[in-house]
């Protein structure tokens, strides 16, 4: 039988063992893979939930807006509600969210208004004020405030925690799940909790946050509150969402661990997930020795991967915080004890060029033209040229040369290096933070490798 609309295929997601990654550690640990919901990840349930309850409740009617606060996925999937339902979008973010999700959110008809992440909440500034303002101010919409809105955590209480004991047969006993609005782990460890007291709930937070710090003192310390990149997850105030009494235990991870964890998770484990699956993942690994054989783990992966493809699927990002520890073109030129780059000018003549390459023994030099790349020449080539016209050797390089060898940037990695140099390009160019050209050639690539 098919479905009515596109709401009526969330939930009821599957239940994913891991096997490579978590091979070392004792018991069986499980994925719950959210993003297979239609809008690739778990905030479908609760944006369904909050709608449904508003308009229950009366808040809102036909023709309105829904107005929210959201790092990209609670928009999808209120967006998918308000498509289905006739309602209009206006989404608030920061700055600080990949710039995918705000492309998605638009694509499925919303308005997305971005606002600076490091300010206070209570800042006008800060996108919890924007969209509490915007729902105050504009006629006919409704704030949903999935921080507050308790249909957050009914949600999950709902579906999420009544999935995973099922799936599970009733043997989970550990959930492992980010936390953020606290509407997931709170919802779905009340379930949990109300079936077998004894399972143990750890929440996993990012430094910068102050929830972690909260759990454990129960007071509210800005002086923990620093900027972060992890996304999804992590505060600075508490929501209402929160009931603490039903975590057992916050761990807090790295930006660096999360990230690296989500890649892992997609090249070992094939599921293509977000950064707070990494984290997930990660701050599980952490408490591993709190594990025995008898037990089974199930990890919360939120949201899909292609949210974060400029981001922590992206070497360059990575490599720029210094999460990526990768060999570069950099690297390479490091090596060379300050090597300086030949080349010829496009008036020396071919027999020149062959001395230099004799001299220096290379195989392939950059022909420039006051200070510009316009060319190149190599060895084969030059060969090639030579042996079928002896007195090319007279011939200025103009006459012979190639193009130029292809340009990228300092910091790109060796792997990409190899795919760049082929058999018409036997050699890649990059500037160095002050301006000066340097090369690197298949077998510097061949060596660097092999290291």
């Amino acid at each position: 039988m098919w479905k009515k609309n596109v709401l009526e295929t969330i939930g009821n997601t599957p239940m994913i063992q891991l096997n490579k990654i978590t091979q070392h550690l004792p018991g069986t640990i499980l994925a719950k893979v959210d993003y297979f919901n239609p809008g690739n990840s778990i905030k479908d349930r609760m944006a369904l939930k909050m709608v449904e309850v508003a308009e229950n409740e009366g808040k809102l009617k036909p023709g309105g807006t829904i107005i929210e606060g959201t790092s990209g996925n609670t928009g999808m999937g209120l967006a998918l509600a308000a498509c289905v339902k006739g309602y209009k979008c206006i989404f608030v973010t920061t700055d600080k969210q990949s710039k995918e999700k705000a492309d998605i959110l638009k694509a499925v008809g919303a308005e997305v208004i971005v606002c600076p992440t490091n300010v206070l909440p209570d800042d006008p500034r800060s996108y919890y004020s924007v969209a509490k303002r915007l729902g105050k101010e504009i006629p006919n919409s409704m704030y949903m405030n999935q921080y507050d809105n308790l249909a957050n955590r009914q949600a999950h209480y709902e579906s999420t925690g009544p999935e995973i004991w099922e799936q599970t047969g009733g043997k989970i006993t550990h959930l492992i799940c980010t936390a953020g609005t606290g509407g997931t782990i709170t919802g779905t460890a009340m379930y949990l909790k109300e079936k077998n007291p004894t399972i143990k709930i750890w929440a996993i937070d990012v430094y910068g946050s102050l929830l972690t710090n909260y759990f454990n003192t129960g007071e509210i310390d800005m002086r923990f509150v620093h900027p972060y990149i992890s996304e999804g997850f992590g505060e600075d105030f508490v929501p209402q969402n929160y009931d603490m009494s039903v975590i057992d235990h916050f761990e807090q991870v790295s930006d660096k661990d999360g990230a690296i964890m989500a890649r892992r998770i997609a090249k070992e484990e094939g599921l293509f997930c977000g950064y707070s699956a990494g984290s997930c993942l990660q701050g599980l690994m952490q408490l591993k020795d709190q594990l025995n054989n008898d037990s089974l783990a199930v990890c919360i992966f939120h949201d899909h991967g292609s949210r974060y493809v400029g981001k922590i699927y992206n070497d360059q990002w990575m490599m720029e915080r210094g999460f990526l520890e990768v060999k570069t073109f950099k690297d390479i030129i490091n090596g060379r004890s300050g090597k300086k780059l030949i080349t010829v000018n496009t008036h020396q003549t071919v027999a020149e060029a062959v001395e230099l390459m004799k001299k220096y023994d290379i195989e392939h030099i950059p022909v420039m033209l006051n200070d510009e790349l316009v060319g190149s020449i190599s060895e084969v080539g030059l060969f090639l040229k030579v042996f079928n016209n002896a007195e090319i050797k007279q011939a200025t390089v103009e006459s012979v040369m190639e193009q130029s060898f292809p340009l990228v940037d300092f910091l790109t990695p060796v792997e990409k290096l190899g795919s760049l140099i082929t058999k018409e390009n036997g050699a890649v160019l990059a500037k160095d933070e002050k301006g000066d050209y340097h090369i690197v050639t298949k077998y510097d690539v061949i060596q660097s490798l092999a290291k």
